[in-house]
């Protein structure tokens, strides 16, 4: 049987909070999370609660939530574990002029974990974590230049909208392109001496389109460059922590960088991230290179994260997240195939995606088939997924979850085929 349309979702207190909120803040919302970034006028804007791997807006409607908050939710939302942890923590109090003997608990389990791992240091955000790690590996050469290859946050060194950072910065960050080798060695070359760090995201680019796992022996011989550079070797784990594997993507692909940043899942959803590494390049921060911040020694956030890492091993999250997210791929690409829409599933298992290549003939009808169409869709039968960021599976996702999110792509897919065929 054909999919059917379904009708616009009721949204209206989403969009009175929005109009108000553009009077008060710039923009109303910051960053990706801004409408024009999803579908405006389809999607909801401000919401109220999660459970489970599920969302509510302030509507009430209710999504199976693939988003995952961008990355931090892997297990769930409202874990009660994790909620009555902290909450005997509030009882002792969190913010103090000193460290709490949590501190060492959780960088204890950290360097136990993640091959990298000889010292860590904790801060709040996945940018605060990629910066530090820079500032490290410049204090460790007396270098200036930094090569990257991903996203890897908001700050003044890799921001990728360049208003109001001076070029006399912006220059010292170059870019590199994932899986050719050659593109890495040209730009060492080119500044042979003076590169102080290369940053890579181990599991593509966040930003290709496909989003892809590394090629055979690509990290390895990415690793072997930049030594031979004299460089530090950074892996942007912001993302891959604790989901492909509890070491991270350099330990399931078996490539040991030198500094590792960790963030997101870390702690399903409080503020908390991590730089752990080598301790002869971790150790220029005892002196040499300045970290501080109010808030880094807050304990509620690491109470969460070492109740998070608990519950990931007792429950062999990772394992889990890559067995489902390999079948979930694995007919996502079957449903791809059979639409005969221009689309290419990638990703790796806990992290799949679906992009739709644009048609040489049909540039513009391809683009508003996927943004004006498809994911109108997608959203309208209760499947939260954003058309510029790959997805995520949850532990909290069920099987019925993941079933429904596959029917409402495939009946998606349909209706796009059928109201924009492209090519023809």
């Amino acid at each position: 049987m054909a999919a059917k349309e379904y009708p616009r979702l009721k949204l209206d207190r989403s969009m009175q909070m929005y109009t108000e909120a553009k009077e008060i803040c710039p923009g109303g919302i910051m960053g990706i999370r801004r409408p024009y970034n999803f579908v405006e006028g389809e999607y909801p804007i401000f919401l109220e609660r999660g459970y489970a791997g599920h969302i509510i807006d302030v509507d009430g409607n209710d999504y199976i939530d693939m988003l995952c908050a961008y990355g931090p939710i892997i297990l769930g939302y409202n874990e009660p574990e994790i909620t009555q942890a902290v909450q005997a923590q509030l009882e002792k109090g969190f913010c103090f002029s000193l460290v709490q003997p949590i501190q060492n608990e959780l960088e204890r389990r950290l360097v136990s974990l993640i091959p990298c791992a000889e010292q860590a240091i904790l801060v709040k955000t996945g940018s605060d974590a990629t910066s530090l790690a820079v500032r490290i590996a410049r204090g460790y050469t007396d270098r200036k230049y930094i090569l990257r290859c991903g996203y890897h946050g908001w700050h003044d060194w890799c921001v990728e909208v360049q208003g109001g950072v001076p070029e006399e910065i912006s220059s010292l960050t170059i870019e590199f392109e994932y899986g050719k080798l050659d593109d890495l060695e040209e730009k060492l070359a080119a500044h042979k001496g003076e590169v102080a760090g290369v940053i890579i995201t181990p599991v593509g680019h966040p930003n290709a389109k496909p989003v892809m796992a590394p090629p055979p022996g690509y990290l390895e011989a990415v690793k072997e460059l930049v030594h031979a550079y004299g460089a530090v070797l950074i892996f942007d784990e912001v993302r891959t922590g604790f989901r492909v594997s509890m070491g991270g993507a350099q330990e399931r692909y078996g490539v040991t960088p030198d500094l590792g940043t960790f963030g997101k899942a870390l702690a399903n959803g409080y503020a908390i991230s991590a730089v752990v590494g080598k301790r002869e390049v971790m150790q220029v921060a005892e002196k040499k290179v300045f970290v501080s911040s109010t808030f880094f020694p807050n304990s509620l956030e690491m109470v969460a994260a070492t109740k998070c890492l608990d519950i990931l091993e007792r429950e062999k999250v990772p394992d889990s997240l890559w067995k489902r997210g390999t079948q979930f791929l694995a007919r996502l690409r079957e449903i791809a195939e059979r639409s005969g829409m221009p689309v290419t599933v990638s990703g790796i298992p806990p992290m799949p995606y679906m992009t739709f290549n644009p048609h040489p003939a049909d540039k513009e009808k391809t683009y508003r088939a996927r943004r004006e169409y498809f994911y109108t869709q997608t959203i309208r039968r209760g499947l939260f997924i954003q058309p510029y960021h790959h997805w995520y599976i949850a532990h909290r996702h069920t099987d019925a979850d993941l079933e429904k999110a596959l029917t409402a792509i495939e009946e998606a897919l349909d209706l796009t085929a059928r109201r924009f065929p492209i090519g023809s």
